[in-house]
Protein backbone atom coordinates (compact mmCIF):
# COMPACT_ATOMS: atom_id res chain seq x y z
CA UNK A 1 0.00 0.00 0.00
CA UNK A 2 1.09 3.15 -0.55
CA UNK A 3 1.92 5.73 2.36
CA UNK A 4 3.21 9.11 2.76
CA UNK A 5 6.47 7.90 3.20
CA UNK A 6 6.50 6.47 -0.74
CA UNK A 7 5.05 9.44 -1.58
CA UNK A 8 8.15 11.25 -0.06
CA UNK A 9 10.62 8.43 -1.91
CA UNK A 10 8.90 9.45 -5.49
CA UNK A 11 10.31 13.02 -4.91
CA UNK A 12 13.56 11.79 -3.69
CA UNK A 13 14.39 9.58 -6.44
CA UNK A 14 12.60 11.70 -9.16
CA UNK A 15 10.09 9.71 -10.04
CA UNK A 16 6.49 11.76 -11.07
CA UNK A 17 3.25 10.56 -9.77
CA UNK A 18 -0.56 10.49 -10.71
CA UNK A 19 -2.72 11.28 -8.69
CA UNK A 20 -6.60 11.09 -9.17
CA UNK A 21 -10.03 12.18 -7.60
CA UNK A 22 -12.73 9.04 -6.72
CA UNK A 23 -16.02 9.72 -4.88
CA UNK A 24 -17.46 6.15 -5.03
CA UNK A 25 -16.50 2.42 -4.27
CA UNK A 26 -16.30 0.92 -7.90
CA UNK A 27 -14.50 3.87 -9.42
CA UNK A 28 -12.11 3.76 -6.51
CA UNK A 29 -11.59 0.43 -7.08
CA UNK A 30 -10.99 0.71 -10.67
CA UNK A 31 -8.31 3.31 -10.24
CA UNK A 32 -6.65 1.31 -7.60
CA UNK A 33 -6.37 -2.03 -9.81
CA UNK A 34 -5.20 0.44 -11.96
CA UNK A 35 -2.21 1.15 -10.12
CA UNK A 36 -3.04 5.42 -9.19
CA UNK A 37 -0.74 5.36 -6.16
CA UNK A 38 -2.78 8.56 -4.32
CA UNK A 39 -6.97 8.87 -4.43
CA UNK A 40 -7.98 12.05 -3.24
CA UNK A 41 -11.67 12.61 -2.25
CA UNK A 42 -12.42 15.75 -2.66
CA UNK A 43 -14.48 18.04 -2.01
CA UNK A 44 -15.17 18.84 -6.07
CA UNK A 45 -17.45 15.63 -5.38
CA UNK A 46 -19.99 18.79 -4.57
CA UNK A 47 -19.84 19.96 -7.87
CA UNK A 48 -19.31 16.88 -10.09
CA UNK A 49 -21.37 14.25 -7.74
CA UNK A 50 -23.89 16.59 -6.17
CA UNK A 51 -24.94 19.35 -9.05
CA UNK A 52 -23.43 22.30 -6.75
CA UNK A 53 -22.65 25.38 -8.57
CA UNK A 54 -19.08 25.45 -6.13
CA UNK A 55 -17.66 23.12 -3.34
CA UNK A 56 -18.87 25.54 -1.00
CA UNK A 57 -22.06 24.04 0.12
CA UNK A 58 -20.17 20.34 0.56
CA UNK A 59 -20.84 19.53 3.98
CA UNK A 60 -18.70 16.86 6.61
CA UNK A 61 -21.03 14.40 6.16
CA UNK A 62 -21.16 14.20 2.81
CA UNK A 63 -17.34 13.91 2.78
CA UNK A 64 -17.51 11.00 4.88
CA UNK A 65 -19.86 9.43 3.29
CA UNK A 66 -18.07 9.15 0.07
CA UNK A 67 -14.68 8.41 1.78
CA UNK A 68 -16.13 5.16 3.26
CA UNK A 69 -17.50 4.50 -0.36
CA UNK A 70 -13.85 5.29 -1.60
CA UNK A 71 -12.16 3.28 1.31
CA UNK A 72 -14.19 0.21 0.39
CA UNK A 73 -12.87 0.00 -2.84
CA UNK A 74 -9.18 0.91 -2.81
CA UNK A 75 -6.57 -1.38 -1.18
CA UNK A 76 -3.39 -0.15 -2.36
CA UNK A 77 -3.30 4.01 -2.97
CA UNK A 78 -2.71 6.10 -0.32
CA UNK A 79 -6.48 7.84 0.11
CA UNK A 80 -6.63 11.59 1.09
CA UNK A 81 -9.72 13.19 2.19
CA UNK A 82 -10.11 16.80 0.83
CA UNK A 83 -11.64 18.80 4.41
CA UNK A 84 -14.71 20.87 3.30
CA UNK A 85 -15.44 24.40 3.61
CA UNK A 86 -16.50 25.78 7.49
CA UNK A 87 -14.77 22.37 8.87
CA UNK A 88 -11.41 23.80 10.08
CA UNK A 89 -11.78 27.51 9.82
CA UNK A 90 -13.23 28.06 13.46
CA UNK A 91 -10.63 26.70 15.49
CA UNK A 92 -7.58 23.64 15.43
CA UNK A 93 -10.11 21.59 17.84
CA UNK A 94 -12.70 21.95 15.43
CA UNK A 95 -10.30 20.90 12.67
CA UNK A 96 -8.79 17.51 14.88
CA UNK A 97 -12.17 16.54 15.39
CA UNK A 98 -13.12 16.94 11.09
CA UNK A 99 -9.93 15.56 10.80
CA UNK A 100 -10.99 12.53 13.53
CA UNK A 101 -13.99 11.37 11.57
CA UNK A 102 -12.17 11.47 8.03
CA UNK A 103 -9.67 8.91 9.58
CA UNK A 104 -11.87 6.59 12.21
CA UNK A 105 -15.38 6.90 9.83
CA UNK A 106 -14.04 7.46 6.54
CA UNK A 107 -10.96 5.58 6.11
CA UNK A 108 -9.03 8.11 5.33
CA UNK A 109 -5.06 7.90 5.65
CA UNK A 110 -4.54 11.68 5.27
CA UNK A 111 -6.43 14.74 4.75
CA UNK A 112 -6.21 17.66 2.68
CA UNK A 113 -6.51 21.42 3.85
CA UNK A 114 -6.84 24.62 1.47
CA UNK A 115 -4.86 27.68 2.91
CA UNK A 116 -1.26 29.25 3.70
CA UNK A 117 -0.48 30.54 6.66
CA UNK A 118 -4.19 30.41 7.93
CA UNK A 119 -3.76 26.72 8.83
CA UNK A 120 -0.28 26.35 9.28
CA UNK A 121 -0.27 25.90 13.29
CA UNK A 122 -3.59 23.47 12.46
CA UNK A 123 -1.26 21.52 9.87
CA UNK A 124 1.15 21.40 12.68
CA UNK A 125 -1.30 20.15 15.54
CA UNK A 126 -2.61 17.68 13.55
CA UNK A 127 0.69 16.36 12.19
CA UNK A 128 1.64 16.14 15.77
CA UNK A 129 -1.49 14.26 16.44
CA UNK A 130 -0.32 11.71 13.42
CA UNK A 131 -3.01 12.65 11.11
CA UNK A 132 -0.72 13.56 7.86
CA UNK A 133 -1.58 16.60 5.77
CA UNK A 134 -1.97 17.57 2.28
CA UNK A 135 -1.49 20.74 1.53
CA UNK A 136 -3.10 23.25 -1.15
CA UNK A 137 -1.66 26.72 -2.31
CA UNK A 138 -2.76 28.47 -5.15
CA UNK A 139 -6.30 28.73 -6.83
CA UNK A 140 -8.37 27.31 -3.52
CA UNK A 141 -12.03 26.98 -4.61
CA UNK A 142 -13.12 27.36 -0.73
CA UNK A 143 -11.79 31.05 -1.08
CA UNK A 144 -13.59 31.63 -4.45
CA UNK A 145 -15.27 34.55 -3.31
CA UNK A 146 -12.17 36.37 -1.68
CA UNK A 147 -10.54 35.85 -5.24
CA UNK A 148 -12.75 37.52 -7.12
CA UNK A 149 -13.77 34.07 -9.53
CA UNK A 150 -11.74 30.91 -10.86
CA UNK A 151 -8.69 32.77 -11.65
CA UNK A 152 -4.79 31.59 -11.86
CA UNK A 153 -2.90 32.86 -8.70
CA UNK A 154 0.67 33.97 -8.39
CA UNK A 155 1.15 36.00 -11.48
CA UNK A 156 2.28 38.80 -9.44
CA UNK A 157 5.57 38.95 -8.28
CA UNK A 158 4.03 39.60 -4.55
CA UNK A 159 1.88 36.92 -5.01
CA UNK A 160 4.29 34.31 -6.14
CA UNK A 161 6.45 35.15 -3.13
CA UNK A 162 3.45 35.10 -0.73
CA UNK A 163 3.20 31.31 -2.66
CA UNK A 164 6.65 30.41 -2.00
CA UNK A 165 6.23 31.53 1.82
CA UNK A 166 3.33 30.19 2.17
CA UNK A 167 4.53 26.32 1.18
CA UNK A 168 7.57 26.65 2.83
CA UNK A 169 5.58 27.36 6.38
CA UNK A 170 3.20 24.42 5.22
CA UNK A 171 6.56 21.96 5.14
CA UNK A 172 7.67 23.33 8.51
CA UNK A 173 4.59 22.71 10.28
CA UNK A 174 4.89 18.86 9.05
CA UNK A 175 2.91 18.77 5.59
CA UNK A 176 3.74 15.84 3.30
CA UNK A 177 2.75 17.03 -0.15
CA UNK A 178 1.33 20.48 -1.22
CA UNK A 179 -0.96 20.86 -4.09
CA UNK A 180 -0.59 23.92 -6.71
CA UNK A 181 -3.67 25.05 -8.59
CA UNK A 182 -4.03 27.73 -11.27
CA UNK A 183 -0.35 29.00 -10.81
CA UNK A 184 1.85 29.91 -13.22
CA UNK A 185 4.12 26.78 -14.77
CA UNK A 186 7.20 29.26 -13.34
CA UNK A 187 5.81 29.70 -10.14
CA UNK A 188 5.08 25.82 -9.12
CA UNK A 189 8.78 25.05 -10.67
CA UNK A 190 10.14 27.37 -8.13
CA UNK A 191 8.10 26.01 -5.51
CA UNK A 192 8.89 22.31 -6.51
CA UNK A 193 12.53 23.04 -5.99
CA UNK A 194 12.71 25.06 -2.98
CA UNK A 195 10.65 22.17 -1.07
CA UNK A 196 11.34 18.43 0.35
CA UNK A 197 8.27 17.63 -0.02
CA UNK A 198 6.62 16.99 -2.94
CA UNK A 199 3.96 19.29 -4.78
CA UNK A 200 1.08 17.88 -7.16
CA UNK A 201 0.21 20.24 -9.66
CA UNK A 202 -3.72 21.07 -11.10
CA UNK A 203 -3.39 23.79 -13.93
CA UNK A 204 0.14 24.32 -12.81
CA UNK A 205 2.58 23.04 -15.44
CA UNK A 206 4.91 20.20 -15.75
CA UNK A 207 7.47 21.55 -13.21
CA UNK A 208 5.67 19.86 -10.56
CA UNK A 209 6.18 16.33 -8.94
CA UNK A 210 3.01 15.04 -9.37
CA UNK A 211 -0.56 15.82 -11.47
CA UNK A 212 -3.72 15.56 -10.15
CA UNK A 213 -6.85 15.74 -12.38
CA UNK A 214 -10.76 15.42 -11.43
CA UNK A 215 -12.08 11.67 -12.53
CA UNK A 216 -14.70 12.71 -14.56
CA UNK A 217 -12.70 15.50 -16.21
CA UNK A 218 -9.75 13.32 -17.31
CA UNK A 219 -12.84 10.40 -18.82
CA UNK A 220 -14.31 13.03 -20.36
CA UNK A 221 -17.71 12.24 -18.55
CA UNK A 222 -17.78 16.24 -17.25
CA UNK A 223 -19.86 18.15 -20.76
CA UNK A 224 -18.77 21.84 -21.33
CA UNK A 225 -16.00 23.41 -22.40
CA UNK A 226 -12.99 21.88 -19.79
CA UNK A 227 -10.59 24.26 -18.02
CA UNK A 228 -7.12 24.54 -20.37
CA UNK A 229 -5.40 22.24 -18.16
CA UNK A 230 -7.49 19.09 -18.20
CA UNK A 231 -6.56 16.19 -20.74
CA UNK A 232 -9.26 14.28 -21.56
CA UNK A 233 -8.13 10.38 -22.15
CA UNK A 234 -11.83 9.46 -23.19
CA UNK A 235 -15.00 10.66 -24.71
CA UNK A 236 -17.26 8.93 -21.97
CA UNK A 237 -20.15 11.94 -22.10
CA UNK A 238 -20.22 10.82 -25.67
CA UNK A 239 -20.45 6.87 -25.17
CA UNK A 240 -23.17 6.70 -22.15
CA UNK A 241 -25.50 9.50 -24.14
CA UNK A 242 -25.03 7.17 -27.53
CA UNK A 243 -25.17 3.72 -25.03
CA UNK A 244 -28.26 4.74 -23.24
CA UNK A 245 -29.91 5.79 -26.31
CA UNK A 246 -29.36 2.35 -28.08
CA UNK A 247 -31.00 1.05 -24.87
CA UNK A 248 -34.33 3.29 -25.43
CA UNK A 249 -34.20 1.87 -28.97
CA UNK A 250 -34.03 -2.13 -28.26
CA UNK A 251 -36.44 -1.74 -25.36
CA UNK A 252 -38.93 0.06 -27.66
CA UNK A 253 -38.26 -2.60 -30.58
CA UNK A 254 -38.74 -5.15 -27.96
CA UNK A 255 -35.13 -6.61 -29.47
CA UNK A 256 -33.99 -6.28 -25.80
CA UNK A 257 -33.97 -8.65 -23.55
CA UNK A 258 -33.12 -11.58 -25.60
CA UNK A 259 -33.48 -14.92 -24.86
CA UNK A 260 -29.57 -14.58 -23.42
CA UNK A 261 -30.83 -12.03 -21.15
CA UNK A 262 -33.72 -14.43 -20.05
CA UNK A 263 -34.03 -16.84 -17.28
CA UNK A 264 -36.26 -20.50 -18.53
CA UNK A 265 -37.98 -22.27 -17.02
CA UNK A 266 -35.87 -25.51 -15.97
CA UNK A 267 -37.35 -28.99 -16.87
CA UNK A 268 -39.86 -30.27 -14.44
CA UNK A 269 -40.20 -27.03 -12.70
CA UNK A 270 -43.91 -26.66 -14.38
CA UNK A 271 -44.84 -30.22 -12.16
CA UNK A 272 -43.17 -28.52 -8.82
CA UNK A 273 -39.37 -29.83 -9.20
CA UNK A 274 -36.47 -27.64 -10.64
CA UNK A 275 -33.17 -28.37 -11.69
CA UNK A 276 -30.65 -26.59 -9.61
CA UNK A 277 -29.60 -23.07 -10.10
CA UNK A 278 -26.10 -22.46 -12.09
CA UNK A 279 -24.03 -19.45 -11.52
CA UNK A 280 -26.03 -17.25 -14.71
CA UNK A 281 -29.54 -17.82 -12.84
CA UNK A 282 -27.81 -15.82 -9.52
CA UNK A 283 -28.98 -12.67 -9.17
CA UNK A 284 -26.29 -10.22 -7.53
CA UNK A 285 -28.69 -6.97 -7.18
CA UNK A 286 -31.67 -5.26 -9.37
CA UNK A 287 -32.72 -1.55 -9.86
CA UNK A 288 -33.99 -0.87 -6.32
Amino acid sequence: MTTVLDVQRFKEEGRRFAVLTAYDYLSAKILDEAGIPILLVGDSLGMVMLGYPTTLPVTVDEMVHHAKAVARGARQALLVGDMPFMSYHTSVEQAITTAGRFMQEGGMHAVKLEGGGRVVEITRRLTDMGIPVMGHLGLTPQFVHQMGGFKVQGKSDKQATRILADAKELEQAGAFSIVLEGVPSEVATRVTKALRIPTIGIGAGAGTDGQVLVFHDMLGITTGKAPKFVKRYANLAAEITSAAQRYIEEVGDGTFPGPEHSYSAASGSVNGSAAPATQRDEVKYGAG
